[in-house]
């Protein structure tokens, strides 16, 4: 693992020419974020709660205390991604971010005296890989503009504050009804949408007009008033 700042050069691509191609798709533990939910539910054309269903299984994280969705596997084909196919990811376009960044890995810290974000990147080489062998160099900026990873860090970087909320003002495991509100928020976006625009779940918060309107027709605006709202419901922040 070799820390790299944002100038840093590596050399790196995957193809299905070289012999590794979908070994990092097995044996797998992917983990995903609120917008990697979003993404791949829009990208299947189904609804949250069936894509959660379908492809996730959800479990307490032992250190957040909070509740984490990973990709559901079978065992009996190596733990592979749900999604990977003899001729690569299926869902290419729509990848999760830890997919986008790989092979590097994003660490991201925030201060409890400030609340300033700072960011960190480290080039992980793993023996399996031949990668490293194929491609042009470039810059750790270069590959995460060319990535699309800008997008993903953003919005992951507003359910870093949450945790950082959470581990505040409620550390340990939190309560059954305070676990269903961060799964709707985080995670079922669509059952999210019924409770606020049909159940009145806005009335008496303090949330911007404008992102509430967008969010009535877009998911991404949506998730962000999702983050928000759960700010101001679980930790009243």
């Amino acid at each position: 693992m070799i820390p790299l700042s944002p100038n840093d050069t590596f050399r790196f691509s995957c193809s299905e020419n070289i012999p590794c191609f979908n070994e990092c798709c097995r044996d797998l533990n992917q983990f995903l974020t609120p917008y990697d939910i979003l993404r791949l539910k829009n990208r299947l054309g189904i609804s949250s709660d069936i894509f959660l269903d379908r492809h996730t299984v959800q479990h307490t994280g032992p250190e957040s205390g909070l509740p984490v969705v990973v990709f559901k596997t079978d065992d009996a084909s190596e733990l592979k991604c749900p999604f990977v196919t003899p001729s690569g990811c299926s869902v290419y376009e729509d990848r999760p971010s830890s997919c986008r960044t790989y092979p590097l890995f994003r660490v991201v810290s925030r201060s409890r005296e400030t609340g300033r974000m700072t960011e960190q990147h480290v080039l992980v080489k793993e023996a399996h890989c031949l990668g490293f062998e194929q491609g042009h160099v470039q810059t750790v900026r270069e590959w995460t503009e060319n990535q699309g990873i800008a997008i993903y860090n953003e919005i992951n970087d507003l359910l870093m504050e949450i945790i950082s909320l959470k581990n505040q003002f409620r550390p340990g495991s939190l309560d059954m009804k305070s676990r269903h509100i961060f799964h709707i928020a985080c995670y079922d976006l669509d059952a999210f949408r019924t409770h606020i625009f049909k159940k009145g779940g806005l009335d008496d918060l303090d949330m911007d007009a404008d992102i509430s309107e967008a969010a009535k027709n877009d998911d991404t605006a949506l998730l962000r008033l999702s983050l928000e709202w759960l700010k101001q419901t679980l930790f009243k922040s």
